[in-house]
């Protein structure tokens, strides 16, 4: 054991060695490139590059999203962070863009860096509507399917309910709650007869409406 300890202090003084012939950049506008650089690739990074002062507005936006799509599934859930990342990286765009601008001592190839933000920013904008329109199509296929089986537990309750017979909707194997069922089929008779009374109101033949002066 030991006999352990130098080769660790060796390796680490190697180490520090290293790092003083490091090629990395040295000046200020070599510095301001790397960094630059740095922020652009994170811009494609699978996780959001986040300072610490942008986490508490990085979550509110995130929030915001998933208040607005309210995803019931995990698949639905990680479409609605994509979202919200995306649209974190493409705010960013506009900050990074401005920053090169105003900067004292901006890149040589600055023209170039500003066109290329052009691109991500054209290429995180198909990326943000294309999972809008993946999630949309996603959840209303799940609506449709479970409105599908709402209809028939409601359809088995009113028969159940008619022939005074203890029914739960788990009984048949759906995964809705009995209250779940009665609201469906409560606001479903409802909208019904909202539908015939509407289209006694309005749906009326021209010769039973009254003739306008």
């Amino acid at each position: 054991m030991s006999a352990a300890a130098p080769v660790s202090l060796d390796r680490a003084a190697t180490n520090r060695a290293n790092s003083q012939h490091s090629t990395g950049p040295r000046t200020t506008t070599g510095k301001g490139r790397s960094s630059q650089n740095a922020i652009t690739h994170g811009l494609f990074t699978q996780a959001v590059t986040l300072a610490p002062e942008e986490e508490a507005a990085y979550q509110q936006l995130s929030q915001k999203f998933f208040e607005e799509y309210k995803p019931a599934t995990a698949t639905e859930a990680a479409l609605v962070q994509q979202l919200a990342d995306t649209s974190w990286r493409l705010n960013r765009i506009p900050q990074i863009e401005d920053a090169i601008l105003a900067s004292s001592q901006p890149p040589q190839d600055a023209v170039d860096q500003l066109s290329k933000f052009g691109l991500y920013s054209s290429r995180l904008s198909r990326q943000f509507l294309n999972t809008v329109t993946q999630l949309r199509e996603l959840q209303a296929n799940r609506r449709q399917r479970e409105r599908h089986e709402l209809r028939k537990a409601a359809e088995l309750l009113i028969q159940h309910d008619r022939q005074q017979i203890k029914w739960d909707p788990s009984d048949d194997g759906f995964v809705f709650s009995r209250q779940q069922v009665e609201q469906f089929a409560t606001r479903e008779m409802r909208q019904n007869n909202a539908r015939i009374f509407s289209s006694a109101a309005f749906d009326l033949p021209p010769q039973f409406c009254r003739a306008r002066a």
